[in-house]
């Protein structure tokens, strides 16, 4: 069997293999007062023409690498210069009332009875707990004639300067539990206290509120940081020369950013007011042609992540729970599905780690993986194993129909290190960058439970087994999860995180350069806004274009949001951001590329973060904004949509250039009915939303009967050439080369799209024949999957998959 071809679930090998344990599965029953939803309405038939032609029938329902993944050398030859770049396991529970970093780095369970109560560990330390992986299934790899099972191995946890190990004990004491009294883990003046370890919580990592700020009188005396942490959280210690900067940010982290010296800093460089005040709400016009929404279905899953396949259909990929509308062959709540919107039918699908909160992209081979996760939760399902390392793959094609409906496939190969909360790009040589994550899902400020590093994966997704530090998710702690990332016309990456953002180079592993911050508030999460790589034609020699819109100001309910958008060209001479805003201020909000270029924002609130119950004042109308347009003249309002899409909401276009909304799942695990505490629950509708450019008569003036002469296309400036049938009377045509990415968190992973250069375009005719020079290198178009559009004055034909090589 080759590599990935196997999706079955796999769930025969938990009986009879679990420590010598026969493990019995039991069928779940439903939570009372949890039904489905009713299933949409029968929409067979004959097609309309806005979604054009009806495709197929509805869905039915070891621990080794590959011998041919490429290797780090292989991939990158120059050296990184690496030191180890190994990180630490997470944490696991004492058993006899030692913790911390000199007691096997163990944390305290608050439940147990082998030693007197109490989930806090005494004496601060350098070095933090770090959590054991339970034991996780795997799948059978590719030779192997039968199941096993994998525990990781714990490694020492590191210390920078030891502690000496009096006192680190388990206790409930003010001397236990009080940050300020050193404590190490489970403390009651910190987001952690009382919250299980990461191998069963089910909650997000959520950034611990600032409580007080350090009196400038203490800070002239206080003790100087030597480990980059400061401030009252922080043994009221400063930034000094620290070498990231000597401003101490409001969540205890020194830099020389605007998150640092702006608003909350407690000491250092302080400033008082931006330099660049960003811009408030300012009001847009309604479109004269707004579009139109439409609930088309129910998505059968919670649609925390979702992406466009090459069959046509989307994936929805969600966490582990309690309750969806599907289930899987065994018995269990599915917690992925594949949406086909020909029908607006869901079928299950399967997977083996639990995928909550990862990232994702596209590989060369037209593959979709889902990167990292979070751990099990065996009290819901028992099947379901570790995801924080997990490499997920799905395989769908344009040409082979009995991919269709085929679960996750998950051989084996593990990322480097674990990753709750990563971006993906793929890159122009076909191998895959992954950078950030969390560690065990615990409070982002503290150090020891972050990974701001970054490993490469190879065209098939194999680790090359390095993690590799990345200064500016180091510097941007605790902002440093999800990251806007970006890849630019000459092979190097934008990346944003926080208020700030770079050029990187990562086959020479440097920042070739570090750009102005972004005026306003935080926009990545938990407070992210969009961000969108604006269309790129020759016209301009491919240069990127770069819009970020939304963010906020701290993680909780009460955060305002931003209004203001910042646009930068980031390989201009003198980069700069341009301001603009929208209407009001948002966070969680989509943007998304549409057929013609244009950007439409829609989903979040205007109130609030990311996080369980974080977020009220759903934002309901949708934007669009024309980059072309002048600047205040660029967004315009469009239609409004009558379902909240607050947290783990998805957007993105299909191949008939209507765009999908669906999710809003804003809670631990599904409700259905909201009450006093929930007012916004669990979302399965699928929405159909209708972009101007269909309005009225345009659903019937768009073209049709494709043809391209390859469906594979070079990066080499070669020509090929598509005929189609033009509506009568046209005057103007594009070609656009179009990838939605993998979209989660309001983070499109990979998104971009490209106008083509034609030739043989003659204005009117019906019958039309054009030449297209494919993309210059694999910088402007790196391998994958990509739909193509043809627009006649700005109408697109229904879009159909090519792959670049």
């Amino acid at each position: 069997m080759g590599p990935g071809t196997d999706r079955s679930r796999g769930r025969s090998c938990m009986r009879g293999r679990a420590q010598g344990l026969l493990v019995e599965i039991v069928k779940p029953v439903r939570p009372e007062g949890k039904l489905a939803l009713p299933g949409p309405a029968d929409t067979s038939g004959s097609p309309d023409p806005i979604h054009g032609e009806a495709s197929e029938p509805a869905l039915d329902g070891m621990r080794a690498e590959s011998p041919r993944g490429c290797l780090q050398s292989e991939v990158y030859p120059l050296s990184y210069g690496l030191s180890d770049g190994k990180l630490e396991p997470r944490a696991t529970y004492s058993t006899d009332g030692t913790c911390g970093p000199a007691n096997g780095g163990t944390i305290c369970d608050p439940t147990t009875t082998l030693y007197p109560a109490g989930g806090c560990c005494s004496l601060k330390t350098v070095a933090r707990a770090a959590v054991r992986i339970p034991p996780r299934l795997i799948d059978p790899m590719d030779d192997a004639d039968q199941h096993s099972m994998e525990q990781r191995a714990i490694r020492p946890a590191h210390t920078a300067d030891a502690a000496p190990p009096m006192g680190t004990y388990c206790g409930t004491t003010s001397d236990h539990c009080l940050v300020s009294n050193g404590c190490q883990s489970g403390c009651t003046d910190a987001s952690t206290s009382s919250t299980p370890p990461s191998s069963t919580t089910t909650g997000e990592p959520v950034i611990s509120a600032v409580t007080s700020t350090l009196a400038s009188s203490a800070a002239a005396t206080a003790p100087v940081t030597t480990d980059g942490t400061c401030g009252t959280s922080n043994n009221n210690e400063v930034c000094g020369n620290w070498p990231n900067g000597n401003c101490c940010s409001m969540y205890g982290f020194c830099g020389n950013t605007s998150a640092h010296c702006g608003a909350g800093c407690q000491s250092g460089d302080c400033i008082s007011a931006p330099a660049v005040p960003a811009p408030s709400a300012t009001p847009a016009p309604a479109n004269a042609n707004p579009g139109a929404f439409k609930i088309v279905g129910d998505s059968g899953v919670p649609a925390m992540h979702a992406a466009l396949m090459p069959n046509g259909r989307v994936f929805f990929l969600d966490k582990v729970e309690n309750y969806t509308q599907l289930n899987t062959s065994d018995g269990y709540y599915a917690y992925s599905s594949e949406y086909d919107p020909a029908t607006n039918q869901a079928v299950p699908l399967a997977y083996l780690t639990n995928a909550f909160c990862s990232g994702g992209s596209f590989l060369a081979d037209g593959r979709v993986i889902s990167v990292g996760g979070n751990a099990p939760l065996s009290f819901i399902d028992p099947n379901v194993g570790d995801g924080f390392t997990a490499i997920r793959y799905l395989d769908r094609s344009s040409s082979d129909a009995s991919l269709n409906g085929q679960s996750w496939s998950e051989p084996g190969n593990k990322l480097a290190s674990a990753r709750w909360y990563a971006t993906v790009q793929t890159m122009p040589d076909g191998t895959v960058f992954v950078a950030s994550g969390s560690l065990n899902g615990l409070d982002p400020t503290v150090l020891a439970n972050n990974n701001p590093t970054y490993e490469i994966l190879s065209p098939t997704a194999i680790s090359s087994g390095q993690n590799v530090p990345l200064e500016i998710l180091e510097k941007n702690q605790p902002y440093y999860m999800y990251p806007f990332i970006h890849l630019l016309n000459d092979g190097t990456l934008f990346i944003f995180v926080s208020k700030s953002s770079e050029i990187f180079n990562v086959g020479t592993n440097t920042t070739v350069k570090s750009l102005p911050d972004l005026p306003g508030d935080y926009r990545t999460y938990p407070n992210t806004g969009g961000s969108v790589l604006l269309g790129l034609s020759s016209a301009n020699n491919w240069a990127p274009d770069i819009v970020i819109c939304g963010g906020g100001a701290y993680q909780d309910i009460t955060s305002p949001c931003d209004p203001s958008c910042g646009r930068i060209q980031p390989l201009a001479t003198t980069p700069t951001w341009e301001m603009d805003a929208m209407p009001e201020g948002r966070g969680m909000v989509e943007g998304t590329l549409l057929a013609d270029g244009t950007v439409i924002f829609l989903n979040g609130g205007s109130s609030g973060a990311q996080g369980f119950g974080l977020m009220k004042d759903p934002a309901l109308e949708a934007l669009l904004y024309d980059p072309k347009a002048a600047l205040g003249q660029r967004f315009s309002v469009l239609a409004t949509s009558t379902i909240p899409r607050l947290y783990h909401s998805v957007a993105l276009l299909l191949l008939d250039g209507t765009l999908m909304i669906t999710g809003s799942n804003p809670v631990e695990q599904p409700m259905l009915t909201p009450d006093a505490d929930n007012p916004y629950v669990t979302e399965f509708r699928v929405e159909n939303y209708v972009p101007p450019y269909l309005q009225g008569d345009n659903a019937n003036k768009r073209p049709t009967n494709v043809v391209l002469s390859s469906g594979t296309l070079k990066t080499d400036s070669s020509t090929f050439t598509v005929a189609f049938t033009a509506p009568a009377g046209g005057q103007a045509v594009r070609f656009v080369l179009y990838h939605g990415g993998f979209i989660t968190h309001s983070v499109h992973m990979g998104h971009r799209m490209m106008d083509l250069d034609t030739t043989g375009w003659v204005a009117g005719a019906t019958s039309q024949k054009l030449t297209v020079t494919s993309p210059p290198n694999n910088n402007v178009a790196p391998p994958g999957p990509y739909v193509v559009y043809i627009l006649v004055d700005g109408i697109p034909a229904v879009g159909q998959f090519v792959s670049v090589a």
